[in-house]
């Protein structure tokens, strides 16, 4: 490709709302041009990207699975089936956008975020005997999502592309089988693309489908939202929402117990403005949080200060399915105070109480003291409150904590999502009623797993991990092109370069332009082509060649130019 015929070029300023690293360098070389927050076009050479990436997804799909599409608009009615309307925070909808339009069709559809939805009745309409099953199927599409938050570039977006892929099967045993099949295929896929040292897989929440873990493709990357928690001895790795953690320990179990004390202090917010005020150690400070449960039922979960309560994991502990904050008259009359003061000192029989390990092993510790305005300090087991049977793990993880296993400190890093799987189960197949006929004549639930990977976003992500001070780095298998070509007063040359580098089947991009030497190397840099060839007066009838990792250039002849581009290729 010649840089003149591409009327998209470098720019040297972008707006300032492109604070991200993937968006400014993606924009300025010309890649991409966002429409709107979270809402991008691909341009000719960033669509060059990402239709390798989706091609090396298509080749270890292909093994797998078969190819789909499916359509982007869905009707609401498959969606209220699962009861999914009313609950996904990020559904879009799309309605005729005028009087006009909807005089002609006013009927609104769902604008597929993902889709269980469309796929489960698609092929339990093709579905009946045990014989039809296993079934793997993917596509790859444009997907929609209101998302809150647009200003990663791609890493996070409201109109984005997606591989899902869908498997059904005859039983669970069969779909683990399969899982550990997808499991290999993407990370294949992440190796391809050159992720694979910079990708872990994470265990992460099941969610409503299962009680198992859904496990997530992480490639390290400071720009990333997610927080991993690693235990490097045991290979394994979690998201931070499942991370099963122990807290550092406190090391004053030689104090002398004191005397309980009930501490006036009013308006007092936080737990730092409370340990400062008490002049005791945040981990000295208990948080007591009330929650309801769909049955109606008071329960409080206290940890130790510092912390937060993970509710997933709280619910399940708790054996309910929903948890909500206690109303404050509920509070009122269970602590018989202010919302603020709630406390696990003296509360009703009736509210079950579960206590986090993280309040264990602590001497002399504060608690609510169930009294408006008042902090009970000095508390002590077996004392003040009973010895709980029992201390569970529902905080949400944090830097130092240790990995119960194994006694070590978690290695904790940012990692950015491309990829995840995930066991649905049967809560669709339910939902639509796809049943199969087993060997017996019986009928039985199928089982499905979904597995998804964002293509736009693994562009943004290898932008975020590679780049450097002068531009963009693109690995070998995902590059616009091979070679950058650069003629420095030298058209001619340039021609031939150009000729010899496509006959023998290597992508170039030739920068033709009537600009200055050091536009065109700074632009090379931006651009981040693995190789450059620089053709001039001062090369004669050989060629500049450097690679876009190292420093130094090198003068060589062409066909030698061409062994080393085609030998890392």
């Amino acid at each position: 490709m010649r840089f003149s015929q591409n009327p998209f070029r470098t720019i040297k300023t972008v707006s300032s709302e492109l604070v991200s690293k993937n968006a400014r360098l993606l924009t300025q070389a010309g890649f991409i041009h966002q429409e709107v927050a979270g809402v991008y076009t691909f341009l000719p050479i960033g669509l060059r990207v990402l239709n390798k990436i989706e091609q090396i997804i298509r080749e270890e799909m292909d093994k797998v699975a078969v190819e789909i599409l499916m359509t982007s608009l869905a009707p609401q009615e498959v969606w209220q089936t699962t009861g999914r309307i009313a609950t996904v925070d990020v559904l879009m909808k799309t309605v005729g956008a005028n009087p006009l339009s909807q005089a002609k069709n006013d009927t609104s559809y769902v604008l597929g975020s993902t889709h269980e939805e469309v796929v489960t009745p698609l092929v339990q309409s093709f579905t009946r005997s045990y014989k039809e099953l296993p079934i793997g199927v993917y596509q790859i599409q444009t997907k929609f999502r209101n998302e809150p938050r647009a200003k990663s570039g791609l890493l996070r977006c409201r109109e984005f592309r997606m591989k899902d892929a869908y498997s059904f099967h005859t039983s669970e045993a069969d779909l683990k089988k399969y899982y550990e099949v997808m499991k290999q295929a993407y990370t294949n896929i992440f190796e391809r693309v050159g992720l694979g040292k910079d990708t872990i897989i994470a265990l992460a929440s099941g969610g409503d489908f299962t009680p198992d873990f859904s496990h997530e493709f992480q490639t390290i990357c400071e720009a990333g939202e997610d927080i991993i928690f690693r235990a490097r001895s045991a290979n394994i790795n979690f998201n931070r929402e499942v991370t099963p953690s122990q807290a550092p320990a406190l090391n004053d179990q030689d104090e002398e117990m004191k005397p309980r004390e009930d501490v006036f202090g009013e308006n007092i917010i936080g737990v730092e403005e409370l340990a400062a005020f008490l002049h005791i150690p945040v981990a000295k400070t208990t948080k007591t949080i009330l929650f309801e449960n769909e049955k109606g039922e008071v329960i409080a979960a206290a940890v130790r200060g510092g912390y937060d309560i993970n509710e997933e994991k709280l619910k399940k502990i708790a054996a309910c399915k929903e948890l909500k904050l206690a109303a404050a008259e509920t509070v009122k009359r269970v602590t018989h105070a202010e919302v603020g003061y709630a406390g696990v000192l003296n509360l009703p029989p009736e509210v079950k109480v579960f206590f986090d390990e993280s309040t264990s092993n602590r001497k002399n510790f504060e608690c609510g003291a169930n009294k408006t305005h008042y902090h009970s300090i000095n508390i002590n087991f077996d004392r003040d409150i009973p010895m709980p049977e029992k201390f569970y793990d529902f905080k949400v993880a944090q830097e130092g904590d240790i990995y119960p296993e194994t006694s070590e400190v978690y290695e904790v890093v940012k990692a950015c999502e491309v990829g995840n799987i995930f066991p649905l189960n049967t809560k669709f197949s339910k939902a639509f009623g796809f049943h199969y006929t087993d060997e017996q004549g019986q009928e039985k639930p199928v089982y499905m797993g979904c597995y998804g990977i964002g293509p736009s976003r693994l562009v943004g992500v290898l932008v975020e991990r590679f780049a450097d001070a002068n531009g963009m780095v693109w690995p070998e298998s995902v590059a616009p092109f091979q070679v950058h070509l650069i003629d420095i007063n030298a058209h001619d040359k340039g021609q031939a370069i150009y000729d010899a580098l496509k006959q023998q089947g290597i992508e170039v991009l030739w920068d033709d332009r009537d600009v200055r030497a050091g536009e065109k190397f700074a632009d090379a840099d931006l651009i981040g082509i693995p190789h450059r060839l620089v053709v001039s007066a001062k090369t004669g009838e050989k060629v500049e060649w450097k690679r876009r990792t190292e420093n130094q250039a090198q003068i060589v002849d062409v066909d030698a130019a061409i062994k080393q581009i085609l030998g890392n290729s």
